[in-house]
């Protein structure tokens, strides 16, 4: 039987009663750092224009765009607000299967629970929470055993189409063959790259946007009564054949489904810049408030980094080290580690149009030579090694095998309010004070949410 069909059975199977707690815990934090992020990228260049253009458009009045009182045809209103979510960077991220499922579970649910309208937070949170298992299986199945960067996907975009789908069939009631054949429309349409990295397009805010807006419309037409294919994840043109050539776990995919959540293990970012930055900016901050030298004493510094790391992240170093855009900036490791030396912290107001051009960071980058250790190699999120030689001669060197906000080393859900406050305050266009609170305290109490347009009505001004 198609993974797919396990799937669609699964979201029916699972009651919120099944969730183990972590999972319910996580998910929680998982929704506000969403709605955080997603309010501090509001008006972010790329997401902007995407948000601009679903109004421009205009349609039927389904779902509401994320800090504004509009409402648009459900899967544009999903679209703006993953793609706002996704604009800095700062959304939650699966380490080991390298995709980011908050992106695509969190505005398909919100744009999908106000075009039905009654859905409880314990179903909102249920539904977060299997789909965002779904698609971390999905990466962690992918070419197990290899860095999957090399060949070119951006996977929290190509999984999030189904995805998508199967969370929007979900919460609309559909019956499970028409969620199969949901997941197989949606797969018809599945896409996306890394090439965007590559030439600092604004495009790589945009891809888990992509993803909903075609997760919802397939849900929407196989509710319609249009057909998909049912073997769109294992048959002999399905995805893990055309797309990765047969390389894949069936074990990794569906094993212990229904009892295992994978979303149990996703991790809340501390830094607003890919979660393969994050290691080494650990390492720098632990050197720099450990030795307590100055910016001043810094002579020159060494990264060391795996294969992965070093081709997405760490090359070419000139453009590294020397953001042309704030893309750049964000996927640096040498932008990271210098912004950690430098200023001794690292947040969103160090990935801005203006930050790039720092001259305190510009110059500490200047200072950093980067190279290879193929001990450093993993499947997931690599190891990273820092030295910084200072200007008498002393030499500090720390190696991070796992980052802040890892399952091994998860933030707690006041950091996760602490995060969410600093998002607000960074927001160009913010939350009215009196909702800040009133949005912690009821996602804090999210499972006892009678209808999640209650949620949704703090988030419109």
């Amino acid at each position: 039987m198609d993974a797919s069909y396990l799937f669609a059975r699964n979201f029916f199977n699972v009651k919120y009663e099944d969730l183990p707690a972590k999972v319910v815990e996580e998910t929680k934090k998982q929704v506000l750092d969403f709605i955080g992020v997603a309010i501090a990228g509001f008006n972010k260049d790329g997401a902007k224009e995407v948000r601009e253009l679903a109004i421009e458009l205009g349609g039927a009045p389904q779902s509401s765009i994320i800090g504004t009182k509009v409402k648009v045809p459900a899967p544009n209103a999903a679209q703006a607000n993953a793609s706002v979510a996704h604009s800095l960077d700062f959304d939650d991220v699966h380490e080991a299967a390298i995709m980011h499922p908050g992106v695509i579970t969190i505005p398909t649910s919100l744009a999908m629970a106000e075009y039905k309208g009654g859905l409880s937070g314990k179903e909102f949170i249920k539904t977060v929470a299997v789909g965002g298992d779904m698609i971390s299986r999905m990466g962690l199945a992918t070419r197990p055993g290899e860095n999957i960067h090399k060949y070119g996907w951006h996977f929290t975009t190509l999984n999030g189409y189904m995805t998508s789908a199967a969370v929007a069939s979900s919460i609309l009631g559909l019956s499970e063959e028409q969620m199969i054949y949901a997941i197989g429309i949606a797969y018809h349409q599945s896409a996306g790259n890394g090439q965007a990295v590559k030439d600092s397009a604004l495009t790589k805010r945009l891809g888990p946007g992509f993803s909903v807006r075609g997760g919802i419309h397939a849900a929407l037409l196989a509710q319609k009564g249009v057909t998909g294919a049912k073997n769109s994840m294992e048959g002999v043109n399905g995805y893990y054949k055309v797309y990765h050539m047969g390389s894949y776990s069936r074990d990794i995919l569906i094993g212990e489904l229904g009892t295992r959540f994978e979303s149990a293990n996703i991790t809340i970012k501390p830094y607003p810049c890919c979660r393969g930055v994050h290691p080494f900016i650990d390492a720098a901050l632990y050197l720099v408030k450990e030795y307590k030298f100055e910016p001043e004493d810094v002579k020159s510094i060494m990264i060391w980094c795996g294969k992965g790391t070093q081709g997405l992240l760490g090359e070419p170093l000139e453009i590294k080290a020397k953001p042309r855009v704030v893309v750049d900036a964000q996927f640096s490791l040498a932008w990271g580690v210098a912004t950690a030396l430098a200023k001794k912290q690292v947040g969103l107001q160090h990935y801005t149009d203006e930050a790039i051009k720092d001259p305190a960071i510009l110059d500490m980058a200047a200072k950093i030579s980067l190279a290879y250790d193929p001990a450093l190699d993993s499947t997931g999120l690599e190891p990273g090694r820092v030295a910084v030689t200072l200007k008498d001669g002393k030499t500090y060197s720390v190696q991070m095998d796992t980052a802040t906000g890892s399952p091994e080393r998860p933030i707690t859900f006041e950091e996760c309010e602490n995060k969410f406050r600093n998002c607000i305050e960074f927001a160009d266009r913010s939350l009215p004070p009196e909702n800040v609170e009133k949005v912690i305290n009821m996602v804090k109490d999210l499972e006892n949410l009678s209808d999640i347009r209650e949620l949704i009505n703090l988030l419109v001004w």
